[in-house]
This record gives structure tokens, C-alpha cells and sequence, in this order.
């Protein structure tokens, strides 16, 4: 049976847990305490060490889906959960004051699950206010990561069918990448 580790990254109040508990097929592990933080995101409860869920692909494929917390203070548990992942799935609130600085923010901090695997973008609450486009998210993308290709898609955590179709694309794009050798050795 094929394994995937894939990690879900993405500042606090993107919808990481919600994507996790929208794709898992196990009850989902998770570690929400109170949000000390309200005046940066307006959140009762944030993840403070990680999310875990499982979903099998195509009844073979075992997918391990970890979400991190997404404040700064928490990124020892970002060394210890980015070891094993093979990719990662980046969740952005298109709402954000600066939702592309804080893309390219967090493709800088986890750049190595790029390397070993591949990388989606899915930027959320893009039907609350006009913010972004995504052309001008891939734009970000292609300005400051010239060697990187990385897919971005509009999406909604709570709907399972567009977190499965991102999460199959990174699938995809890993299995594509470590076929034709052009993904790092991978994590021990």
C-alpha cells in the first residue's frame, strides 16, 4: 500500500483543521486550545502542536493529512511535522491584510517539502471580499520563485470535494515529480 505524508500549512484561521476534518475518514486528532491571539484572528480556538486525520485514495493509497499551527511561536512543531512530509498543501485567507506575503512567507519556511515533493496553494474566504486574484497569486509565485511551479485554486476547506480534488493534484504533481527525478531524496 502506497503512503503519503502530506502537511497543511497556512497562517491561523485559513481553514487547516477544517480541511483536515473535512477529508478524514478517521476522527481527527487535534489539539485546538483558547485563542490568545483574537485581536489578530477573531477565533475562538487555534491549533497549538497539530491536526491528524487519514484518508484512503482509491481504497490503496493511505494519505496522512497534518495540519501545524499557523503562529510563529509554535514553528518547533513545524521542524518536527515538515520530516516526514512528501508535500503540502498551503492555505491562505484571501481576506488576509496580506494573504500573498504570507503565501510566499510560508513557501520560504517549508521551501524543503517543495524539493521532496511538491506544493498546492488553496486560497480560502475568497467569496467573503474582493482581495486578490489568483493570477495575482501565481504571479507572487512566478516573481519571486521563478524555478517553482506551483498550482493555486480557490477553495473552501468545509467542502470535501474541493479539498479531495486539491489534495489529488499534489498527489498527482508528487507521484509526476519523483517519476521523472526531479523531487530531493526523501525525508528519513
Amino acid at each position: 500500500m502506497a503512503e503519503h505524508v502530506i502537511l497543511f500549512t497556512g497562517p491561523m484561521g485559513a481553514g487547516k483543521t477544517t480541511a483536515i476534518r473535512s477529508l478524514s475518514e478517521i476522527e481527527v486528532v487535534s489539539t485546538e486550545a483558547n485563542n490568545s491571539e483574537r485581536h489578530i484572528v477573531d477565533k475562538a480556538t487555534t491549533t497549538v502542536a497539530l491536526d491528524y486525520g487519514e484518508i484512503l485514495i482509491d481504497g490503496e493509497e493511505k494519505v496522512r493529512l497534518y495540519g501545524i499551527p499557523g503562529q510563529k511561536r509554535f514553528d518547533f512543531m513545524w521542524a518536527i511535522l515538515k520530516k516526514r512530509a512528501k508535500g503540502m498543501i498551503l492555505l491562505v485567507n484571501s481576506d488576509a491584510p496580506d494573504p500573498i506575503g504570507q503565501m510566499l512567507e510560508f513557501i520560504d519556511d517549508f521551501r524543503e517539502l517543495y524539493d521532496r515533493g511538491g506544493v498546492v496553494v488553496g486560497v480560502s474566504r475568497a467569496d467573503v471580499i474582493a482581495g486578490p486574484t489568483l493570477g495575482d497569486f501565481s504571479e507572487a509565485l512566478e516573481r519571486t520563485n521563478p524555478d517553482l511551479v506551483i498550482p493555486v485554486f480557490t477553495v473552501d476547506p468545509r467542502d470535501r470535494d474541493q479539498m479531495e480534488d486539491v489534495l489529488l493534484v499534489l498527489i498527482a504533481n508528487i507521484e509526476m515529480r519523483a517519476m521523472f527525478g526531479m523531487t530531493t531524496a526523501a525525508a528519513l
